[in-house]
């Protein structure tokens, strides 16, 4: 994408990010968000099929550069200046999130929350199948390992939310390790 095209697709997903916060997801219609992004529709339809094609765009350049940096240990946008890296690839995760880069804090507790969270939550399956059920796995083999992979996704993610509805009073150092506390029993 040129630049142009790039500053259009921040516009859209900036106006939408912005919707999202003020109602439902079912409730927002493509004409507000052409209209918020100061877009036409032809420009809109250029860049997205649907307004479901819209919300996985948004959710996978959200979820992805955050667990892409997350799992690039190299990546720290500054986050370690004055010490090491954290060892936990959740952690880190844990890091930019507290960090709310683009706002994600705000969508994965907003009305229209459920939509993010499943995207979340899938986003997230890879990560805890190479970061910990590849390479940490001693007990429970007989496991299905999809399913532990869905239960470790699905309770990072819930203590995610209880961590945001708590107003993220804990450090994510602190999250780590009593996340770690409880799931790496299981592995």
């Amino acid at each position: 994408m040129d630049r142009r095209q790039q500053k259009t697709r921040a516009a859209i997903f900036d106006a939408f990010s912005v919707l999202l916060s003020q109602k439902s997801y079912s409730k927002i219609t493509v004409q507000e968000i052409i209209d918020a992004a100061d877009v036409g529709r032809t420009t809109f339809y250029a860049h997205f099929e649907t307004k479901d094609d819209l919300l996985k765009a948004l959710c996978e350049e959200l979820f992805g550069h955050i667990i892409n940096s997350a799992i690039d240990s190299a990546h720290t946008h500054g986050l370690y200046s004055d010490q090491a890296a954290p060892e936990s690839v959740f952690c880190h995760l844990l890091q930019h999130l507290q960090e709310n880069d683009k706002n994600i804090v705000a969508l994965l507790s907003c009305e229209s929350s459920e939509v993010f969270l499943r995207y979340f939550k899938d986003s997230l399956n890879g990560l805890v199948q190479s970061q910990f059920v590849n390479q940490n796995r001693r007990h429970n083999k007989e496991i299905p390992e999809d399913f532990l992979v869905n239960h470790i996704s699905g309770s990072f993610v819930e203590m995610v939310l209880w961590w945001i509805r708590g107003h993220r009073k804990q450090s994510p150092a602190e999250l780590d390790q009593y996340f770690r506390a409880v799931i790496e029993p299981i592995l």
